[in-house]
């Protein structure tokens, strides 16, 4: 029997992967390979980079060779649209149509979107960050697979400026909030079932302070933090209760509860995801 094999496809272009290794931190991909290692020991995590100029995609039999895909979140906005922008829709629609599994967080559910025919704005009610409150499961989503183990109503690391506008055709909203009525979809496409968030399951707290930091003046000017050293403050008891998720202090100071700092809670999405959709697949496929 085959080892799975899953590929992660990176949402920035090198640009802007070099501002948050200088922040302190690494690629989206980094992280979500790791985190995809730890939830399937044994598997093989290829990474691709679709907005990098001449990147060397896969496609077609290539696709149809993983048991599951994963998009990371990205700086970049869909309706600047671009070649960095295009080629990130073309690939996903390319794995629809393959019938390969897809989960896709933040801007990957956006990409999701747009690949199957909806559309994407900026959030006329600004930016959503650190984390989303109050995510509250919709009626379907109580009852989808995405969602087993998790409660109808929880926080989750975040941070995202756009949304979804429209819904694409055969799109099913799972969760919303105050922020987005859409945070979160399964979306049925030409046969083949994504599922997105557009929250960030696969961020540990560290992920959230390199994020503040490398967007900091922007942040400021948006009324987020009153300066420099306020951000400073801020990311350093990210990476503190990120190294002790026990520190009653700093979760009751940030508000941030049970579900965001047990991982078993946190990653349930993406766990739930393998359990359902790429362990099938590979059994449909002879895999396992």
């Amino acid at each position: 029997m085959s080892a799975p094999r899953l590929l992660v496809m990176e949402g920035n272009p090198p640009e802007i992967r070099a501002e948050l290794e200088a922040a302190g931190g690494a690629a989206p991909s980094k992280g979500y390979s790791e985190l995809l290692l730890e939830l399937l020991p044994g598997a093989s995590v290829d990474i691709c980079f679709p907005a990098d100029r001449g990147a060397n995609l896969p496609s077609g039999m290539a696709l149809e060779g993983y048991d599951g895909v994963v998009i990371t979140g990205s700086a970049l906005h869909v309706y600047d649209g671009g070649p960095e922008v295009t080629q990130q829709i073309e690939l996903a629609r390319a794995v629809l149509n393959a019938g390969t599994p897809i989960f896709g967080s933040c801007w990957g559910l956006q990409v999701l979107t747009v690949a199957a025919g909806g559309s994407v704005r900026r959030n006329p009610k600004g930016r959503e960050l650190g984390f989303g409150r109050r995510m509250r499961l919709t009626e379907a989503g109580r009852k989808h697979p995405m969602y087993v183990g998790k409660a109808d109503v929880f926080n989750a690391p975040t941070v995202h400026l756009d949304e979804v506008e429209t819904l694409a055709p055969g799109m099913t909203v799972l969760a919303t909030n105050e922020m987005s009525d859409v945070q979160s979809a399964e979306i049925r496409y030409n046969g083949a079932v994504a599922w997105g968030v557009q929250y960030h399951p696969e961020y540990r707290l560290r992920e959230i302070s390199t994020i503040v930091r490398r967007l900091g003046p922007k942040l400021i000017a948006e009324g987020f933090f009153i300066n420099e050293a306020d951000i400073e403050t801020f990311a350093s008891d990210l990476e503190a209760l990120d190294a002790n998720p026990q520190d009653k202090r700093l979760a009751w100071r940030h508000g941030i509860s049970k579900n965001v700092l047990d991982k078993r809670l946190r990653v349930s999405e993406i766990a739930n995801w393998i359990e359902y959709q790429v362990f099938p697949t590979r059994r449909q496929r002879g895999r396992g």
